[in-house]
């Protein structure tokens, strides 16, 4: 068969892409359930709980007005926009104008479109490993090359400005940061938030802060958005955020991107041309979701951090874990390191990959090995999901390693 560029049936650029892990992890958990075995899934960031009635309601109504069936403009609805900026303001302190907002098909569609307006050919952006799955290709599909910085559980997953000044090169153009963390929980205080920040400015870099996770802090960490933090990056920060781990509303597919305006205009362009408007009856939605108050939140929140402490501590007793305390987000992240190289059911499990494997063939858990978030060797467990199916599945673990 000739191997001639029109001879391919799928582009190289798009042909480099890698399935979500997390999301095939969760698919694959779902046929086994559908196909009746009892698969206990930790693989998927998304709240158990439902989306709030209010919020519903709202939806509710717009599918009702014939106004919400037409096309709106392609960077969300004015009041949305609007409604983004003063809720911006109330939970993060950040002060922006509705021009500085655009409101996307979720979070992910805002990383690529402000990674899209920010990097050409060539550039470089510096991304704190253990990192979510989607940042490396929505970089790449942006033109630029993600280069990983890896911080252990000896540092509890956080990187110093002093791994940062390692990795920087004459073509680097923007600093990934992202606190609460997925996949690690971990959080940045405030003064290490500083301290990245000011050498971020010292070297005059674009910083794509994603802040989805806001809410869910726990221990007390004081923290904060670095734009608000550091408020000489202003100029130079893309802050992303959305409605899905807020109001349990992952399905809605509501995210925005905050920045200059010139940025945004140029993310919004794009849009036109890509997608058009967000869903209307999904904006309506977040419209309800940002102006009303944190309650749901503050409901999920508590029961996400009683099992916090659940799933370390169970983790924790099997021998060959170490799992640290995550202070923010809804994930454990443990190193399995001391599990690998030893024989299981008459095979050798040498990688986090192939346990994973294991797991879910021996033990019917779902689980995403680190190898999909640039650190092989530990796991990353939601514990996003109810109390019960969370001492459930990691017992059916501690039986299988005991």
């Amino acid at each position: 068969m000739s191997s001639s560029p029109r001879a391919r049936r799928v582009s190289q650029r798009i042909g480099a892409i890698a399935e979500s892990a997390t999301l095939k992890v969760d698919a694959k958990a779902k046929a086994l359930k559908a196909e009746g075995r009892p698969v206990i899934g930790f693989g998927a960031g998304e709240p158990d709980f439902p989306t709030p009635d209010y919020v519903v309601e709202a939806a509710v109504e717009a599918c009702r007005d014939p106004k919400n069936h037409r096309y709106t403009p392609a960077g969300g609805l004015p009041e949305l926009k609007k409604a983004i900026a003063e809720k911006t303001a109330r939970d993060s302190g950040l002060q922006v104008e509705p021009n500085q907002v655009l409101v996307t098909n979720g979070g992910k569609q805002a990383i690529y479109a402000a990674f899209a307006a920010m990097l050409d050919p060539g550039d470089e952006v510096i991304v704190p490993a253990p990192y979510w799955t989607t940042y490396p290709e929505a970089i790449a599909l942006a033109g630029g090359s993600t280069v990983e910085v890896l911080a252990d559980e000896t540092q509890d997953y956080k990187v110093t400005v002093e791994q940062l000044e390692a990795a920087r090169t004459e073509r680097t153009k923007v600093l990934l940061f992202v606190s609460p963390s997925n996949p690690t929980g971990a959080v940045y205080t405030a003064d290490e938030i500083r301290a990245i920040g000011r050498w971020v400015e010292d070297h005059d870099l674009w910083v794509l802060t994603d802040e989805i996770y806001e809410h869910l802090v726990y221990d007390g960490v004081e923290t904060g958005s670095m734009p608000v933090l550091c408020p000489y990056l202003v100029d130079n920060c893309v802050v992303v955020n959305g409605v899905a781990k807020t109001y349990a509303m992952t399905g809605w597919r509501v995210g925005w991107m905050i920045g200059p305006a010139d940025l945004v205009k140029a993310a919004t362009n794009l849009q036109s041309h890509a997608t058009s408007n967000v869903s209307n009856v999904s904006q309506r939605a977040a419209l309800a979701a940002v102006t009303g108050d944190l309650s749901a939140v503050e409901e999920m929140k508590t029961a996400f951090d009683r099992r916090r402490k659940t799933i370390v501590s169970m983790l924790n007793e099997i021998e060959g874990v170490v799992c640290p305390m995550p202070h923010g987000a809804f994930y454990a992240y443990p190193s399995v390191k001391g599990l690998l190289g030893k024989e299981y059911g008459g095979r050798t499990i040498e990688t986090s990959a192939e346990l994973s494997e294991y797991i879910l063939d021996e033990a019917e858990v779902a689980v995403v090995p680190g190898e999909a978030f640039g650190s092989p060797g530990y796991l990353r467990l939601s514990y996003a999901l109810g109390d019960d199916d969370l001492v459930e599945g990691i017992s059916r673990l501690q039986k299988l390693f005991g």
